[in-house]
């Protein structure tokens, strides 16, 4: 593992940076690709050329932070739209937003202390992970499994909640 580091973490990441052409991003997509080599080295067995199995990793992982990006967009334009849109919105959406929002509030609350401060970071002031990583001194992976592990929670605590909102709005 050590000779793959030292042989290919130059080239990995000129080939991100040269796709994405921001070194923070294109740093955190080469220590995936290579904590995913690590974490899957009893079970990874690369066919061919290792140059070639990391341009596709590369080429995967860009592919998946473009995507994931534009859904975030997504997600704030159509958030934007339904709070910024009084005069389309009754009050009764509004009030359901607003609830929303209290739920949402009172999930973040039942999270551990450290997992809330750092989705709060993420989510509520729009800090990037490196960001919440230099500010709180933990590394950029331990800010990801916290991130992860708290949308999941939010997720499952506020599933029915969301659902019922979003039916509401839709009658």
């Amino acid at each position: 593992m050590e000779y793959l580091y030292h042989n290919y973490w130059e080239e990995v990441l000129d080939a991100a940076y040269k796709r994405l052409r921001d070194e923070e991003i294109a740093q955190d997509i080469t220590q995936e690709i290579f904590i995913s080599i690590w974490e899957n080295r009893e079970r990874l067995n690369i066919e061919g050329s290792i140059g070639a199995y990391f341009k596709g990793a590369v080429k995967y992982k860009v592919i998946n932070y473009f995507k994931s990006a534009m859904v975030r967009e997504k997600h704030r334009e159509d958030i934007v739209l339904l709070t910024a849109n009084d005069t389309a919105c009754s009050a009764e959406n509004l009030l359901l937003l607003k609830d929303l929002n209290q739920q949402f509030d009172e999930a973040l609350q039942d999270l551990p202390e450290k997992m809330r401060v750092i989705i709060s970071m993420s989510r509520k002031q729009d800090k990037s992970i490196q960001e919440i990583s230099a500010e709180l001194n933990l590394s950029a992976q331990t800010v990801k499994n916290q991130i992860s592990s708290a949308l999941k929670l939010l997720r499952e605590k506020l599933a029915y909640t969301l659902i019922f909102i979003i039916c509401l709005l839709l009658t």
